[in-house]
């Protein structure tokens, strides 16, 4: 599932996110979701999270 859409993501879940040093080369990270932090119903680029680790990063899957 990707993570364009607010109402999939939760605190508490597991995701893959990109950070915004690694949108060039698309590395993904994983990692629990702690907090939300867009308020939009949806974002074309992803749902940008904060992992309880302290990464911030948009979602791109959820797994």
């Amino acid at each position: 599932m990707d993570g364009t859409v607010r109402a999939a993501i939760r605190p508490g879940i597991r995701v893959s996110v990109v950070m915004k040093k690694d949108q060039r080369t698309g590395a993904l990270t994983e990692g629990t979701v702690k907090d939300i932090l867009t308020n939009s119903p949806k974002h074309p680029h992803g749902i940008k999270v904060r992992l309880e680790s302290g990464i911030v990063g948009r979602v791109k899957h959820i797994l």
